[in-house]
């Protein structure tokens, strides 16, 4: 069996879930989430996580594998979940790689070397440091003479991003611009036939997405929220700053009302299912399969399985 992976992407409460389980039973295959959020154990409601009765007994990974109060980079992502895939494979099964973290998946399918240097280590903390004292400004100067390009990118207001090309410098005298072609240049380690799906209508995707959030607060979203907090994650933590968990924790914390706190997640819910579109569709290589009103899923299997057979995957 050729080694190429199913990946199934589009934005939030599109139905990606439901195809990447048809799709593994039809080709023997096993799921990989690649969701920034799903990874963190106990916020299944609110990210939608698939659960057992969803997962119809197709295996699933990288789903709960993460302490809330621990913050996953993409790197960190993909050397959990690179050798996995490698196992599925190994295996004699069909990887189907499911998600809506664009940045995520496409790092699993390269899967080569991220630049070194990481949150916490010496260099970065010293950087910090300097970034506390001075400002940014002589730290965008100082890029700009070790990396012209990253320098021409970044905005003066992204400071994560400035502080990681400087990072990568201070600790290897290779530029992030540099790695970053390189690693371009290589061959992805994963081949993947992607199919997106989106609605055809946008208008129908916002009031899915509203019916969505309004079934997750009756499943008990915010009683899910309050048992995070309970854990005392650290206030940085990524897990907290999730749609849906940040807002609802107003509720607790008695800044907002209920109904206020849905609306706002409803809005945040809309605002990243258009962040992930922009994203999508700068990619040339998704196989696009548009919903009308509603999502039919039988016809989604017809498309794709046309699809993937014309890619002689079978």
């Amino acid at each position: 069996m050729d080694r190429r992976v199913i990946c199934v992407v589009g934005p939030t409460a599109c139905g990606k879930t439901r195809l990447g389980v048809l799709l593994a039973q039809r080709y023997g295959g096993e799921v990989v989430s690649c969701d920034s959020m799903q990874i963190y154990r106990g916020m299944t409601i609110g990210t939608a996580a698939a659960v057992p009765e969803e997962m119809e007994g197709v295996p699933h990974h990288m789903i709960g594998v993460a302490d809330p109060a621990e913050s996953w980079s993409a790197a960190r992502f993909v050397q959990a979940a690179a050798p996995v895939v490698e196992d599925i494979l190994a295996r004699g099964k069909r990887p189907v790689l499911v998600g809506g973290t664009g940045l995520w998946l496409d790092a699993l399918l390269r899967g080569h070397d991220f630049a070194p240097g990481a949150a916490g280590g010496a260099v970065r903390a010293e950087l910090e440091e300097e970034l506390a004292r001075g400002g940014i400004a002589p730290l965008l100067e100082e890029l700009g003479r070790v990396d012209p390009e990253s320098a021409r990118r970044l905005h003066p207001a992204d400071e994560k991003r400035i502080l990681r090309a400087l990072e990568v410098y201070r600790q290897t005298g290779q530029t992030i611009s540099a790695h970053n072609a390189a690693e371009r240049a290589l061959p992805p380690r994963f081949g993947s036939v992607k199919l997106g799906l989106r609605f055809a209508d946008r208008e129908d995707m916002k009031a899915l997405i509203d019916r969505r959030v309004d079934a997750m607060a009756a499943a008990g979203l915010l009683d899910e929220v309050r048992a995070l907090l309970e854990r005392d994650p650290p206030p940085g933590a990524t897990a907290l700053q999730a749609i849906g968990y940040k807002e609802l924790a107003g509720v607790l914390t008695g800044e907002k009302t209920l109904p206020q706190a849905l609306e706002e997640v409803k809005l945040r819910s809309r605002q990243y299912a258009k962040r992930q579109l922009t994203w999508l569709r700068r990619d040339p290589a998704v196989h696009w399969i548009e919903w009308e009103k509603n999502r039919d899923f039988a016809r989604a299997m017809q498309i794709s399985t046309e699809i993937l057979s014309a890619e002689g995957l079978s």
